[in-house]
């Protein structure tokens, strides 16, 4: 089979990283780069594709199979409908939307559009995880039984000079829940089931901020489990997914650290170390009786690559999308009830937002 043309529309650092995974991939090629800013000319040069400043040009130019949008987020409803108006499948960068209103715009377009819904693949490139995947596969075995309740962190320290480049990161809406928090979010519902409400605090005392730099939030499930997570940009712990899933060598990285803890009526299990704990006998369960512990083998991936491979097993139909528009907006709009409940101090349901 011949291998998948695809356009990277938006070429900074996101983007730049598609188009180098891409080159690298057998069953699909870079067929163009599309950017308004100059310097992307020359990346399109040194790639030998054409380049485009905009991505309307590039549909009505050429023909490609599938389209990855890096661009930012208040541009990706527009360009997905652009996408969607000549059939072309897409790979939404998270956040799927800037908003939960164009999210929602954009779900309605994808549902009542016949054949697009499984065209569009929303990048939350960790559910291509391994960890992720074994993990889930655990739980839907039955060993933990009933889900009970949830541990998660996303604890690290961002250096001085993270805000320094970019100053809006010390006003509202650059703090670590709407830009780091989402990705956790899908983590957690893709794990354990639909989130219906949160609570929320927040605290700005370390580096007085105009926004929060910690945060404690309260997780209730569909399901009934119970859940927390603890949020921090200033906290020097290692307790986060990029320092403990050993995924992206750019961080430092602490094998013997977790940053999830899941537990059910007959077991925990410890996620990213895989050490798992069960009671083998249900009539003897009891905090007197030892657990039987063991620690899951397993086989580390790239999740991008595989979140790569997904999308071109979706083009051709050999796969539905794991991550889903309606995903993308569900992960949007409890990291927006967080924002709501850190705002109120209330009890924040789900179904409210939007």
């Amino acid at each position: 089979m011949e291998p998948l043309n695809l356009a990277v529309v938006g070429a900074g650092l996101i983007g730049k990283n598609h188009i180098k995974l891409i080159k690298k991939s057998d069953i699909c090629r870079l067929a163009a780069i599309v950017d308004p800013f100059e310097a992307s000319i020359t990346l399109a040069q040194e790639n030998g594709v054409p380049h485009f400043s905009d991505l309307e040009s590039m549909l009505s130019t050429l023909k490609v199979d599938g389209v990855i949008l890096a661009t930012p987020n208040n541009l990706h409803v527009l360009q997905t409908k652009q996408c969607i108006e000549r059939e072309v499948p897409v790979l939404i960068e998270k956040p799927v939307a800037h908003s939960v209103a164009e999210a929602t715009e954009l779900l309605n377009i994808a549902v009542s559009s016949p054949g697009i819904w499984d065209t569009l693949l929303v990048g939350h490139h960790r559910m291509h995880s391994p960890i992720i995947k074994r993990t889930r596969e655990l739980i839907d075995s039955g060993v933990l039984g009933a889900l009970v309740a949830v541990q998660g962190s996303a604890l690290f320290y961002k250096p001085d000079d993270y805000f320094d480049a970019a100053p809006w990161r010390t006003k509202e809406g650059g703090g670590p829940i709407l830009i780091n928090l989402i990705h956790d979010i899908g983590n957690l519902r893709y794990l354990c089931g639909e989130i219906v409400a949160v609570q929320a605090m927040a605290s700005n005392r370390r580096r007085n901020f105009d926004v929060e730099d910690t945060v404690s939030i309260n997780l209730s499930f569909a399901n009934g489990a119970s859940g927390t997570f603890l949020l921090s940009d200033t906290a020097g712990s290692g307790r986060s997914w990029e320092q403990t899933s050993l995924e992206n060598k750019a961080y430092a990285s602490y094998p013997d650290e977790d940053c999830y803890h899941i537990a059910g009526t007959d077991g925990s299990i410890s996620v990213p170390t895989m050490r798992l704990k069960h009671y083998t006998e249900k009539a003897n369960r009891s905090w007197w009786k030892p657990f039987v512990s063991d620690t899951l083998a397993l086989q580390r991936k790239d999740p991008l690559v595989e979140q790569l491979n997904h999308f071109c097993d979706v083009i051709n139909k050999r796969a539905k999308p794991l991550v889903t528009v309606r995903d993308g907006l569900q992960n949007l709009r409890v990291t927006e009830a967080v924002v709501e409940a850190v705002k109120t101090g209330r009890t924040i349901y789900i179904d409210d937002i939007g």
